[in-house]
């Protein structure tokens, strides 16, 4: 979380490799999952052909509006609905056709960070030509959303099984599910929080100061904050969260820890941007990711203690 704006510290190539590793490495996981998610489909659309075709077209959709709007590039938006493709599919696995998606939070981090995007724009915010036409490239949208898709897949499965070869039904319903909703959320909460404090930060909050240290530094310092950015983006958290509890089918507890989790990666992104990132040794593409990846790891160690 960087709420202003400045050259990057980290030499071109450098960023330019980090990203389009992250792109094809992480990217290549969400297209495997994106894959299965469409077996799955394939699969029960003898059982529920209304619910098989709708999440399907849903996700296509998606995908058609975010690169209408200009929210990403055709290869972002493509990535973008195959990780709705994954969410919608993947969470509908354990909780059923009809009881619950993970879809719900993902369109509501888009909705939320669409607006806090175009407010900064319309306050005159200065940001690249490219995005402005063409908004977030593939490897952007990977280093927001591709940890929130992974968490509820068989990667995700896989880690909250604690290394057990198999589990009963009380084990599964009462731990796995949760955990993998948990984790999701988590990671969905904190990229809404991060991009929605950085637009309004930028565009509202006046001069930021350090995470670290708290001294008041020039706008477009890498791990500098606003009260006024960091306040939205905990709200619009909180917002994702509360509709994750529902889409999720989660408990007030879990989407709680979900919150929690969030809120920490939010503030442990601005950490990375003081010191890794200032120094020009990781890209934000990797500080987002990485970010994510915390919040949905220190989601799973809340809940291993809460439950």
């Amino acid at each position: 979380m960087s709420e202003g704006l400045s050259a990057k510290a980290i030499p071109a190539g450098r960023d330019r490799w980090q990203s389009q590793g992250l792109m094809w490495v992480v990217g290549a996981l969400v297209v495997w999952m994106g894959m299965w998610a469409l077996r799955f489909a394939y699969n029960g659309f003898s059982d529920a052909p209304v619910a098989s075709v709708t999440g399907v077209m849903v996700s296509v959709a998606f995908a058609i509006a975010v690169w209408k709007l200009r929210a990403a590039t055709i290869a972002g938006a493509l990535f973008g609905g195959l990780i709705s493709l994954i969410l919608t599919f993947w969470t509908i696995l354990p909780l059923g056709w009809r009881q619950g998606t993970g879809l719900a939070p993902l369109v509501a981090l888009f909705l939320l960070t669409f607006v806090a995007t175009r407010s900064g724009r319309r306050r005159g915010v200065i940001e690249s030509e490219k995005e402005r036409r063409k908004g977030r490239n593939a490897a952007q949208v990977l280093a927001n959303l591709s940890v929130a898709a992974l968490s509820v897949s068989t990667l995700g499965y896989s880690l909250v099984l604690r290394g057990q070869a198999c589990c009963g039904a009380g084990y599964y319903k009462g731990w796995v599910v949760p955990a993998m909703g948990v984790m999701c959320l988590a990671a969905l909460v904190e990229a809404t929080a991060d991009t929605v404090s950085s637009e309004i930060g930028q565009a509202f909050g006046g001069q930021p100061v350090m995470v670290l240290g708290w001294k008041r530094v020039a706008p477009g310092t890498d791990g500098a904050i606003t009260l006024l950015g960091t306040a939205a983006g905990i709200l619009s958290g909180a917002v994702v969260a509360a509709v994750g509890m529902w889409g999720l089918r989660l408990s007030l507890t879990d989407a709680g820890v979900a919150l929690v989790a969030g809120v920490c990666g939010l503030f442990f992104d601005s950490v990375l941007g003081a010191t890794v990132e200032r120094r020009g040794w990781l890209g934000n593409d990797l500080v987002n990711f990485s970010s994510t990846v915390f919040a949905a790891g220190v989601a799973l160690g809340i809940l291993a203690l809460v439950r």
